[in-house]
Formats: C-alpha cells, structure tokens, sequence
C-alpha cells in the first residue's frame, strides 16, 4: 500500500480539490466617450482626461 512522502495540509487539499476558477474581467463601454473600461475602474480617453462613472475627474489643460 502506498504511503504518502509527508503529511498534505487540510488548506493544501482544498486547494487542489475545489472547481472554482477566475473569471475575465467585465468591460463596459462609455456612454459619454465611447471608451472601453473595465467596471469600477477609472480610466483615460484619447485626450488624456480621467473619468470616472462618466464624469471628468481631472481634465486636461489645454
């Protein structure tokens, strides 16, 4: 019968036993500029401007 090398911790077993496997990331497309981003996530436009939820959270100057 065979015997393991070393003792598997219980975290160890769960880990390789369990199914659950990331996911890829959701992107959203802007209604005001048009940008692809990813949910909650802030993100700049061709311009360089920050937006956040649609609105300009630090412009640019011109």
């Amino acid at each position: 019968m065979a015997h393991p090398k070393s003792r598997i911790s219980k975290q160890r077993k769960r880990k390789r036993r369990t199914h659950y496997k990331a996911t890829h990331a959701q992107i959203a497309t802007c209604a005001t500029t048009g940008e692809k981003h990813q949910y909650h996530r802030s993100y700049f436009d061709d311009e360089g401007n920050l937006y956040y939820r649609g609105k300009v959270l630090i412009g640019v100057e011109d």
